[in-house]
This record gives C-alpha cells, structure tokens and sequence, in this order.
C-alpha cells in the first residue's frame, strides 16, 4: 500500500513535467475543442465596444494570433488595437499548438474585462519564455480582455 500511495504522486509530478504543447500544424479549417465557424464573429477590435463593464459575453471573435503558450499550449494571445486579448483554454479542455502563431482565427466562448494580477502577468511570461529581466520588469497589474474559449477554428 505504501509503495502504491508514493507511487501516484511520482507519476502526477512526472506527467506535468513532461506536458508539451501539441506538434503538427495549425492549417486552415482546422478546428481545436468544440467546432465553431466564422459565421458571426466579430473582429478582436470591436470586442472591447460589445463588452459592457465586467458582465461576460458569448462571442465569436476572429484575429491573428501573436503569442501561444510555450510550456503547454493552454493560452494564446490574439492581437487588438489594444495590445494583446488573452485567451485561455476553457477548463484546459484543449490545447493548441505553437505552429499557431502568426495564424488568423475564430474564437468562440465567453469574454471579460477584467485586471489581470502582477503574478498572473508573470506566470504568462514565463509561460511565454520571457527572460528572467522581462519577468521581472512587470510591476503592476493589466486590465484587459480575456476569453475562455470552448472552440478554436484556423482561418
């Protein structure tokens, strides 16, 4: 029992360390978590106008991808007018893989204005790959849109 009880644990901490983000190509019509379509999405410039203070939003949102998380895969940063609109992977369901940067999308599911903390800021930096100096140089939190998306389709 006791060989069993440090056996799981090992196991857990051995397959976060090896978690990657997905290899292969993000070519178009390629779809990541739930099947979505470009019909009704609105551009990443125009979300900030259909938010409404912090009441969350179902949209559909197409823009050029400029940031994919480095460690897993799990976020992706899309570009605004703004600087870039986070969006997260609804409750990790899917990841999505690196060759998506650079790529124009859709992103459907539910968006928010929010602030984003000095140590989340960071923990996407590191995520990212940022420096040691670039990590360090964030000193205060960031209001911005973010988005959990439920579906992911490559333009």
């Amino acid at each position: 029992m006791k060989k069993i009880m440090m056996t799981i644990p090992a196991l857990l901490i051995g397959a976060c360390l090896l978690a990657q983000p997905p290899k292969g190509p993000a070519n178009n019509g390629m779809t990541f978590g739930e099947k979505t379509t470009a019909e009704g999405a609105i551009t990443a410039n125009d979300l900030g106008a259909k938010l409404k203070g912090a009441e969350p939003a179902e949209v559909k949102v197409t823009g050029k991808v400029v940031e994919v998380c480095k460690a897993e895969g799990c976020w992706l940063r899309m570009e605004t007018a703004n600087g870039p609109m986070l969006i997260k992977m609804k409750d990790h369901a899917f990841l999505v893989p690196l060759s998506m940067n650079g790529k124009t999308i859709v992103a459907e599911g539910t968006a928010t204005l929010k602030e984003t903390s000095v140590e989340m800021l960071r923990h996407y930096a590191e995520d990212a790959g940022k420096s040691k100096a670039e990590i360090e140089a964030i000193k205060e939190p960031k209001k911005e849109i973010t988005m959990q998306a439920k579906g992911i389709l490559v333009l």
